[in-house]
């Protein structure tokens, strides 16, 4: 009771900070600031213009050469110690920046832990990361150029090496930068590029702005299912202040029992969370078979985290199958079927994720309400939108 208890209070702590945070973001921008850093392209419905340049870091502002510098860099494999791993090999553009597969695929076939999210959006991320160990687009930019399951490389150092052996990227920073290559600027430049990757103008935005043909009479059922019976508004949050279908937080709906070793992994964490051996026996499971489903406590060292993943934007969803952190739901269907049963049970899961009760129906419903949320996507608007 005690734990749960703690739950509840962390749970509803975490959504006032967010909401206070994310309220400001899209509400009180400096009018001077928010021209100095305005997007040519227009921010899409659904989208308020303020979101783009609260965040634009003021150390890292948007310019059209970095912008395209960074583009450069996130398809370049070059950036990998083998010459055949770029950032768009797990995000294409014509998957709705996802790679389609269960889990990400790096240098020599070798297969990481966890499904490749999209990067739509992701610049309104507080964390980045299903776990969030990610503060920034900018360090989010560089981790995989390190991670031995992705880029391979030995280290930042032999990235920022080989990148200055090459004249255009030389002369490139110069341009940009006025300084020469440094991991730290191949991150902005990535992560500037990674800003402009902003989607929104879905059906369901036509809809919400009065256009009440927009929409199916299913999508709209659905919707109704969606903020009612089904509650999936608990997790994906949707308002004016809050607009990607996300409540920024990280939840333990179970997904993470799919790995056989989980519960066991799970109940040794769980054992030594009240001593000071926690961190230590953390760490040590995390590099064992399994340890990455350990989730959020990775990085938070908090027990409450443990088996918890961050709540997805459920924008462009229908375009990033397959889903969950594990890549383990094959479609649409498949994933209101697992929250219609209630997640699955384990030592952590959320308090109040109980089965719907959902009929054949409301299920059919609800997936086509989140297909009307699939909106324009940067440079692939025709591919896409025959996907619709």
């Amino acid at each position: 009771m005690k734990l749960q208890q703690m739950k509840n209070g962390l749970r509803w702590w975490r959504m006032g900070i967010t909401f206070v945070f994310m309220t400001f973001a899209f509400v009180h921008l400096s009018p001077d600031f928010s021209a100095q850093q305005r997007s040519k392209d227009p921010i899409p419905l659904g989208l308020p213009a303020d979101t783009w340049d609260y965040y634009v870091p003021r150390n890292n502002l948007q310019t059209g050469a970095k912008i395209e510098l960074g583009r450069t860099l996130f398809f370049d494999a070059r950036l990998s110690a083998d010459g055949t791993v770029s950032c768009a090999t797990c995000h294409k553009p014509e998957l709705a920046f996802t790679d389609g597969k269960v889990v990400a695929e790096g240098i020599a076939g070798k297969l990481g832990p966890r499904n490749s999210p999209t990067l739509l959006n992701a610049l309104f991320y507080p964390g980045q990361f299903w776990d969030g160990r990610a503060d920034s687009l900018e360090d989010q930019a560089i981790q995989p150029l390190t991670n031995p399951l992705e880029m391979g490389n030995p280290s930042y150092e032999a990235v920022v090496a080989r990148l200055r052996q090459l004249p255009e990227y030389r002369d490139a920073f110069e341009r940009v930068f006025n300084k020469p290559i440094t991991i730290d600027l191949v991150g902005k430049a990535i992560s500037a590029y990674e800003r402009t990757l902003v989607s929104g103008d879905s059906p369901f935005d036509r809809f919400v702005a009065g256009d009440q043909n927009a929409i199916s009479e299913m999508a709209k059922r659905g919707f109704a299912v969606f903020r009612g019976k089904a509650r999936c508004s608990r997790c994906h949050t949707f308002n004016d202040a809050l607009p990607l279908f996300s409540d920024f937080n990280y939840h333990n709906t179970g997904v993470a029992m799919n790995h056989p070793r989980f519960e066991k992994l799970a109940r040794q964490v769980f054992d030594v969370a009240e001593t000071d051996r926690a961190k230590a026996v953390i760490d040590r499971l995390a590099a064992e078979e399994g340890g990455p489903e350990l989730g959020r406590i990775l990085v938070s060292y908090q027990i409450l985290d443990l088996g918890s993943f961050r709540t997805p934007s459920l924008r462009n969803i229908a375009l990033t199958a397959p889903y969950f952190h594990d890549g383990s739901a094959r479609t649409l269907a498949d994933v209101v079927k697992f929250y219609n049963q209630g997640g699955r049970q384990n030592i952590n899961r959320e308090w109040d994720l109980n089965s719907l009760a959902l009929t054949e129906d409301e299920q059919r419903d609800l997936v086509a309400f989140l297909e009307s949320l699939t909106g324009i996507v940067p440079g692939v608007e025709n591919k896409l939108a025959e996907r619709r």
